[in-house]
């Protein structure tokens, strides 16, 4: 009844998942349909629909298109992330980077430009249309210039 044991969850790497050890260098692009867990060094492009990990010693240079991505190592370049940033203490961020979430902890280091997925400027036809209170507007419909008001 109580001796039963349970299973231990560990994030060990299955067939959909993919892991790049430290001290592994790839030069290249890499395409996936699974998980990454980068703790190696990748010169080139990583494109994955899943999530992406970049542990303390890991690091990218070139771009990085995913869903979501948790960052404690090194980014350089362009990040095209659909879900969540998530910058932990030791990560360090320089390049371009679009994305729909943003979370930052103190100490990391984000230089970067960021765009912010579903917040391009808007203009709505109430914009582009005069106040009402406007006192300018007010003037030009009753005919009278700001210099006749002043006497």
């Amino acid at each position: 009844m109580f001796s039963d044991k349970k299973e231990k969850k560990t994030m060990e790497p299955s067939a959909s998942q993919n892991r790049i050890n430290e001290g592994t260098l790839i030069k290249g692009d890499i395409t996936s349909q699974g998980f990454f867990r980068i703790d190696g060094t990748i010169e080139g492009n990583v494109k994955t629909p899943s999530k992406v990990v970049i542990g303390k010693s890991g690091k990218i240079v070139g771009t990085l298109s995913c869903k979501d991505a948790d960052i404690e190592g090194t980014f350089n370049g362009e990040l095209d992330i659909s879900g969540t940033l998530s910058l932990k203490a030791t990560a360090t961020i320089e390049g371009d980077v679009v994305v729909g979430k943003l979370s930052v902890e103190p100490g990391a280091s984000f230089n970067a430009s960021c765009i912010m997925k579903g917040s391009e400027k808007k203009t709505t036809a109430s914009q582009d249309k005069a106040h009402p209170y406007d006192r300018s507007q007010r003037l030009k419909q009753t005919g009278k210039t700001t210099s006749d008001q002043s006497n």
